[in-house]
């Protein structure tokens, strides 16, 4: 029995609870647990075929729903492109919030921006880039940390999609010389999204970037990003503490931010004050109070973290330290009995200790202040469905030293399920640096990262040695873990 397009119209399938699975000599159809039965009579007057019926879970159904419609809007939004006349008056009909899947204005071009913004939701990617040149215009996505060509159009057309996507996001339509930002709110289905839109005046035109945020994944929890149980202790102790700071380090990407939120989830109990201040706010935390950067206004974060420790804060999240000004504040705070959440760029959890100190935080202050260093990486994980088994070369013996004897590497092939690419989904690998008695000792006194990392991870535990053992257990390919973290291989493995 074979899967087809959708047959009903959104909204029916949406209210009446009803979706078509399959058609054969009799058409096989979902219906949610909650629906009323007699929406299976219209089902079947319009399909004319005899129904079995599947009946669905509220969640499966609405999984189910957006994949279908989701598809059948992607479908159907390229193929026939065309420049209508007028784009100004789109901006007073579109609402707030709209819902993706019930495009009742058929225009090519809106149908075209909402199936982009509906596909990369559907597979899961992070960013949509539409991106001008002479020749053409390329549209782009990021899954799994990486980049995939997703359309390729006439050049005419960028100017009227980048002016559509401008008229979402409520920006001007009229300036295309500075950079933009904004957002749109939308839904497919009873899935809620946050579009942050960011357009940047190119040689070609105007790109725009899409980051597509999930809501639902406010809801994440430090238990569910997949931690080697020593980490994930070893934050819970840190977290734990009345006060001090606990740092989260990585390049962009690292998936710093979603480790934040799901500490901070932890700690909303209700019992403690939580602030937030961020640029910008990605995630909307019933609780937490969070506030957003605004530099044109002088809302730095240095600003808004001096602001919010007026407000009797328990905990405070910083979505970076990136100035002194900032790192002198933070550090202040900890130490008047405030626990500090925040990330910085490095490459290790060591060179975060180094960079507070560039940045102007004497040694004792910071050994008085730290409880955590948490460094982390995402790698693509192989797609469990057609992994194939790989022979250890000499190459791959090299890197997983003494290891590698008697184990079974993978490597990915590709199938419809992870779209050919041999991976689905991320997995995170981290370091953790927790300051002890002997770790404040090294960093009251200057020591470098040489000496920091000996004393931490003298029995193992960097990056590397995470990625190593994530190859070897199966989840991802040597090659993967090379791509991610080629450093932390080659300075800590066989080689």
């Amino acid at each position: 029995m074979s899967t087809p397009a959708p047959a009903f119209a959104y909204a029916f399938a949406r209210e009446q609870g009803v979706v078509l699975l399959g058609v054969g000599d009799r058409a096989r159809v979902g219906l949610r647990e909650d629906a009323d039965p007699a929406a299976l009579l219209e089902a079947r007057r319009s399909l004319g075929l005899e129904l079995d019926v599947e009946m669905l879970p509220r969640a499966a159904f609405d999984r189910r729903l957006s994949e279908l419609y989701a598809d059948a809007a992607m479908a159907g939004g390229a193929g026939e492109l065309e420049l209508p006349g007028d784009l100004d008056a789109l901006a007073g009909e579109i609402p707030a919030t709209a819902d993706l899947l019930d495009a009742r204005d058929d225009a090519p071009v809106i149908r075209l921006i909402n199936g982009l913004i509906a596909e990369a939701a559907r597979i899961g990617a992070s960013d949509v880039h539409i991106e001008p040149f002479e020749s053409a215009l390329v549209v782009r996505m990021r899954v799994d940390g990486v980049m995939r060509e997703a359309l390729r159009l006439p050049g005419r057309i960028a100017p009227l999609l980048v002016s559509r996507v401008k008229v979402m996001a409520r920006l001007d339509i009229a300036e295309k010389r500075l950079p933009q930002d904004g957002r749109i709110g939308v839904a497919m289905g009873h899935k809620a999204l946050d579009v942050r839109v960011s357009t940047l005046p190119a040689r070609g035109g105007e790109r725009v970037v899409m980051r597509i945020l999930d809501k639902d994944q406010n809801a994440l929890s430090l238990d569910g990003l997949g931690m080697q149980p020593a980490v994930r202790e070893a934050l819970g102790r840190a977290l734990r503490m009345p006060n001090g700071i606990v740092l989260v380090t990585g390049p962009t990407g690292a998936g710093k931010t979603t480790t934040l939120y799901a500490a901070l989830a932890s700690l909303n109990d209700g019992r403690r004050n939580i602030l937030t201040v961020e640029d910008p706010v990605e995630y909307a935390i019933d609780g937490v109070g969070q506030t957003q950067v605004n530099a044109r206004v002088g809302m730095s974060f240095a600003a808004g973290l001096r602001a919010i420790l007026r407000q009797d804060p328990d905990v405070v999240m910083v979505g970076e330290v990136r100035d002194p000004e900032t790192a002198q504040i933070a550090v202040q705070a900890s130490l008047t009995g405030h626990l500090v959440l925040s990330t910085v760029h490095t490459n290790d959890a060591p060179g975060a200790v180094t960079r507070l100190r560039d940045m102007g935080i004497e040694p004792f202050l910071l050994a008085s202040s730290l409880r955590l260093v948490l460094a982390q990486r995402l790698l693509r994980r192989l797609c469990a469905a057609c992994r194939q088994p790989a022979p250890v070369d000499a190459a791959a013996a090299a890197l997983l030293g003494g290891a590698a004897a008697g184990a079974t590497l993978y490597h990915a092939t590709g199938c419809t399920r992870c779209s050919h690419t041999g991976y689905a989904g991320r997995l995170g690998i981290h370091e953790a640096l927790e300051v002890d008695e002997r770790m404040r000792q090294l960093i009251g006194a200057g020591a470098d990262e040489d000496a920091l990392a000996a004393a931490a991870f003298g029995g193992g535990g960097r990056l590397g040695d995470a990625a190593r053992a994530a190859v070897l257990r199966g989840e991802t390919t040597l090659e993967e873990a090379m791509r991610v973290t080629r450093q932390d291989l080659q300075d800590h493995g066989g080689v």
